[in-house]
């Protein structure tokens, strides 16, 4: 399979990577010999960054198509969760302006064999031809497939329960089914990341990590929390918390706010288990097969906690206090306690995990 310019335009696309393997592409050599392809590898990881989009594709196809795999090993080697997140959207992002004009083109393209991609070749590329099917006023997803993909979407108008849900299946319409495919762009990017870089390759990119950990530590993206501090916790997290102590039932959503904020500051699955046995409708075996799944354990994902806004959307932003409003501008519940650890005395911090009474 020789590589073509929709490799390059769509490097997350199966047929992409086989064109690289079949190329016997030595990704050690790549590194070490094609400045070009480093070049443009490390300008998608700072461009993704700095504007949330890869940046303008490389005039050779070749260098545009290995630029992707270079980006991946120059993530994996920074390793922070927040470069990883960025590039994962900012490709999905890019993805999805260029797929969105292709697909307006569809009447006079019909296939890839003309070097364009189709609506029908990238739901065959995420295994949704089954579970979307076209109608007269728009799409019809299956709510699993929906509920997957809608999962990050802001907005109150993604919430199932204000969608037309007849026989198992959610109507869309042509944009939303759009945006539902950016999602699964995003999925497929953040796949197996972070890489195992073997040490000649990471050696090759010393200095790219060393400048992309100074962007990072400029725009101050790079701090990863590991301290549980519950009574810091921003309103919202405290009312869910809360909650689950009691013994409430929270919806899908709420769980997944809760537990994916949980697993983003530091806390293990068996310390989120532990923490939510005391509910009276506890289930380990479900509430760890949900939580291993939210960290990407058992799925290609790791899920981030969502945003104040979505928060807003599905309801579940309460109790908003000055922090919320003038310190954070409420844009993530992970900023607000971030603010308050950093207000803190670190001597005076007790983290939930070292306590006596942890899990109690």
């Amino acid at each position: 399979m020789a590589i073509e310019p929709l490799h390059a335009r769509y490097p997350f696309l199966g047929a992409a990577r086989r064109a690289v393997d079949e190329a016997g592409v030595d990704l050690a050599q790549v590194v070490a010999s094609e400045e070009a392809v480093v070049e443009r590898g490390l300008e998608r990881v700072e461009t993704a960054v700095a504007e949330r989009e890869v940046g303008d594709p490389h005039r050779r196809t070749r260098v545009e198509l290995l630029s992707y795999p270079v980006a991946r090993v120059l993530v994996s080697l920074v390793d922070e969760r927040v470069l990883t997140r960025a590039c994962a959207r900012a490709e999905a992002a890019t993805a999805h302006e260029r797929f969105t004009e292709e697909f307006a083109t569809t009447a006079e393209y019909k296939s890839t064999a003309s070097g364009r991609l189709t609506l029908a070749d990238l739901l065959a590329e995420f295994d949704l031809t089954a579970a979307v099917r076209e109608t007269p006023d728009g799409y019809r997803v299956e709510v699993g497939a929906y509920l997957d993909l809608a999962a990050d979407q802001w907005g109150d108008e993604w919430r199932l329960v204000n969608r037309a849900l007849a026989d198992g299946e959610v109507r869309v319409g042509d944009d939303e089914l759009l945006e539902l495919l950016r999602q699964a762009v995003r999925h497929r990017v953040e796949e197996g990341l972070p890489l195992s870089v073997p040490d000649p390759v990471a050696t090759e990119l010393d200095d790219e990590v060393d400048r992309i950990r100074e962007t990072l530590a400029e725009l101050e993206l790079t701090r990863e929390i590991d301290t549980v501090v519950p009574e810091l916790f921003p309103p919202c997290m405290k009312h869910l918390l809360d909650r689950v102590q009691k013994g409430d039932h929270l919806e899908h959503h709420s769980r997944f706010a809760i537990a994916s904020f949980l697993t983003s500051i530091g806390m293990t699955t068996d310390d989120i288990v532990d923490l939510f046995e005391v509910n009276p409708g506890f289930g380990e075996e479900a509430t760890r097969y949900q939580v291993d799944h939210i960290r990407g354990k058992t799925s290609p994902t790791e899920y981030s906690p969502p945003s104040c806004a979505t928060m807003q959307s599905y309801g579940d932003c309460v109790n908003m206090d000055d922090i919320c409003e003038d310190v954070i501008d409420q844009s993530h519940p992970l900023n607000y306690y971030e603010h308050r650890l950093d207000e803190s005395d670190e001597d005076d911090l007790v983290d939930w995990r070292e306590s006596e009474d942890a899990g109690a």
